[in-house]
């Protein structure tokens, strides 16, 4: 491919050589470049790689796109530069793959909790109604029912247009995407046109990167400047704000008056039951999987498909079957015990509100809690966890989740500055913290483990170590 056929549609600036070269591959890593490269030198959080294109061009690379003027002695390395080398590598990256997402209807899901519950359940729907469907996710990328592991929630877009180019050689007609707030920011995304959106809430997360709620929730909304139709949640103050500020928004609620509005709704620990109203007449809807925020998920999905044409028993076959790692997932354990165990992914103050609330519903007992929070992260959201989970358990069990580099007592002590009660114990290790939740399990309990859900691993300063929850609890009941 030619260099001025990659940078098509980019405004560009040759400062050395000429854009009709051929090259073989594009990469923002100069370690991984090879003969014949285009290098982009992405400026990162903690990195510019603007310093690193000497080292791109000793590894062979072939033209440099830069935002800033580059030298080079050698005549023959073409240098050229761009406004943005982040929305450039962007839409190159489409370029060079023949912009597969054109090739297929892509689905955007962001908020920041229920991405991925929603991203499963919609591939569920879709492959009930006959459709071929890829999903890229915080759990896992999946082609068809092939499962790629997932580095990051949403790609970087050289990765994710490869990702989208594999699809397309299999056959894939729908992608259903989770969207971070990063990936917008960074514009992971930049050019890729979304035949649908979804938004699912916005509350406290990220403010380690984005500062302020107004900067993340202005994040959100780049996926609504390029998606043909955009179903928002508007029990969300948030949704009820992007609904006044894009046109043609189609509104899924259980409060507010919506386009699609769930009512009659029938909580349990082994599902939920709702009714929807359809074409003037009362429809139920079945999940596999407990919580009132699954009916907030389920409603987005049933609105996509619905506007996709999907048939109403695919839209309803396709949910009740749906299950999600991590997820409000029920654990199967023998019968000796008569209480129950949830693992869920729940790592911000209102997913951690909303998992708990939901929990107390069908509990009989009482509400045990085991939860963490993860270092090198948002701060302010310690204390804030810890009164959540205080208020809404009987008995909260404080422990790490993915210390990384910091101190795990440091943690859990901006954790206990939120507690007023005395209703907690700590326990620095989570095997033994989830090993002293299941020990007080009493008839008709509920003990939720909360922060880690689908991860098999845990993150401490020094190494990562294997820890798969679903495992841990077997091990751990067995002991007993």
């Amino acid at each position: 491919m030619k260099v001025k056929d990659l940078l098509k549609d980019i405004d560009y600036k040759i400062l050395q050589g000429e854009d009709n070269i051929n090259i073989e591959g594009l990469n923002y890593n100069s370690k991984e470049i090879k003969a014949g490269d285009v290098f982009f030198c992405i400026k990162g959080l903690k990195s510019d790689g603007h310093k690193y294109a000497e080292s791109a061009i000793k590894n062979g690379a072939k033209a440099i796109v830069c935002e800033e003027n580059i030298s080079n002695k050698d005549n023959e390395v073409v240098i050229i530069k761009v406004e943005d080398t982040r929305k450039a590598l962007a839409i190159a990256s489409s370029n060079y793959y023949d912009n597969p997402s054109k090739k297929m209807k892509i689905i955007g899901i962001t908020g920041t909790n229920g991405k991925t519950t929603t991203a499963f359940m919609m591939k569920n729907v879709l492959e009930k109604a006959g459709f071929k469907v890829g999903l890229i996710g915080t759990v896992a990328n999946y082609i068809g029912d092939k499962k790629l592991k997932a580095e990051r929630t949403t790609p970087e877009s050289l990765e994710l247009h490869k990702l989208f180019n594999d699809m397309v050689e299999a056959g894939v007609d729908y992608c259903v995407m989770e969207v971070s707030s990063h990936s917008l920011y960074l514009h992971r995304v930049y050019g890729i046109n979304f035949s649908d959106s979804i938004f699912t809430n916005l509350t406290q997360d990220h403010l380690d990167f984005h500062k302020t709620m107004e900067n993340y929730f202005e994040a959100k909304c780049i996926l609504f400047n390029n998606a043909i139709n955009k179903v928002i949640n508007i029990d969300d103050d948030y949704g009820r704000r992007i609904t006044s500020l894009f046109e043609g928004c189609n509104t899924y609620s259980i409060n507010e008056e919506s386009n699609l509005k769930a009512f009659d709704i029938v909580n349990t620990s082994k599902g939920i039951s709702f009714d929807i109203l359809l074409d003037g007449k009362t429809e139920n809807i079945k999940l596999m999987i407990p919580g009132i925020h699954n009916v907030y998920n389920s409603l987005s999905v049933i609105m996509v498909a619905l506007l996709n044409n999907i048939d109403f028993n695919s839209i309803k076959e396709g949910l009740k079957a749906a299950r999600v790692p991590g997820r409000c997932e029920l654990i199967e354990h023998n019968d000796k015990l008569d209480f129950d165990i949830i693992i869920d992914y729940a790592h911000t103050p209102d997913a951690l509100e909303k998992i708990l609330k939901s929990a107390r519903e069908f509990t009989k007992g009482r509400l045990l809690c085991v939860f963490g929070c993860g270092g090198d992260r948002d701060v302010t959201k310690r204390p804030i966890m810890g009164e959540t989970a205080s208020n809404l358990s009987d008995l909260i069990f404080v422990t790490s989740d993915n210390p990384r580099t910091e101190d795990p007592i440091k943690i859990i002590d901006d954790i206990l500055k939120g507690i007023s009660k005395s209703n907690y114990v700590v326990e620095e290790n989570r095997r033994e913290a989830i090993f002293k939740a299941i020990k007080e399990g009493k008839r008709d309990d509920v003990i939720v483990i909360a922060g880690k859900g689908h991860e098999d691993y845990q993150i401490l300063k020094d190494k990562v170590i294997d820890f798969d929850e679903r495992q841990v609890i077997k091990e751990l009941l067995e002991r007993l």
